[in-house]
């Protein structure tokens, strides 16, 4: 009975389980979610300067396109699934990603399905990203991966309003912005950062009642997610899950 009683105790428990396999004992298919936001935020930082200082060419978008793909590539192997299935998944998307990269540099893909891509893109990023963040959090409070996670999420949101800008420049038939354009790639990323962050340097304004309202919508979002998500997360930066 005692030798029974002693096996039962040296058991080791799920929850030890997985700790040794984040720790690095069950091989690299399992390496924790908190080491790759950081590198997301990088990408998409990357991506967002790009997009603004590069020229209009099949070669910037192919790698606007390599940026956007890299990253939610990256956010895919933070999941938290299975092995198997996050290997197949990451062989899957980059496969996929590089063959489209390599359509556009090429000028085989038209600028509308480049662009149709890229906004597709961003909408994946940020549903691949919210899981692994909350469970994250949950699991060892704010690190500063947690931080570097929900910021990228911050800067999509720009890119994605910068994407629905083009999308209703494109449909409209008057000019978006007052000064009578519809702007470039790098305008309206631009624009749309100084609308997320009401900044409103006055440079490029929109134009019609559809801009103005988009516009409206994007301060909201862009100012209830800083003073929501960001100003918590900050405030608990550093918490750590209970023992």
């Amino acid at each position: 009975m005692a030798a029974v009683g002693h096996a039962r105790a040296r058991a080791p428990r799920p929850q030890d389980e997985r700790d040794r396999r984040s720790v690095g004992g069950g091989g690299g298919d399992d390496r924790p979610a908190e080491f790759r936001y950081g590198v997301v935020f990088l990408l998409v930082t990357a991506l967002l300067v790009f997009l603004i200082v590069a020229p209009s060419a099949d070669w910037s978008r192919a790698v606007a396109l390599a940026l956007e793909g890299g990253a939610l590539l990256v956010a895919v192997a933070t999941s938290r699934v299975r092995p198997a299935v996050r290997r197949r998944r990451t062989e899957v998307g980059g496969l996929g990603a590089l063959v489209a990269v390599l359509g556009v540099a090429t000028g085989l893909v038209p600028v509308a399905v480049v662009y149709a891509l890229g906004g597709l893109l961003a909408l994946a990023i940020p549903p691949a990203l919210v899981g692994g963040l909350a469970r994250l959090i949950r699991e060892h409070g704010v690190t500063p991966q947690a931080v570097a996670g929900t910021l990228a999420i911050y800067l999509l949101v720009g890119l994605l309003f910068a994407w629905a800008i083009g999308f209703v420049a494109q449909v409209d038939g008057d000019p978006y912005f007052a000064q009578g354009t519809n702007g470039s790639t790098g305008q309206r990323v631009y624009f749309s950062f100084t609308v997320l962050t009401t900044t409103g340097f006055g440079d490029l304004t929109a134009a019609t009642a559809m801009g103005r309202a988009l516009a409206v919508v994007e301060m909201l979002v862009g100012q209830l997610y800083l003073v929501t998500v960001i100003g918590v997360v900050v405030a608990n930066f550093g918490g750590r899950r209970r023992s």
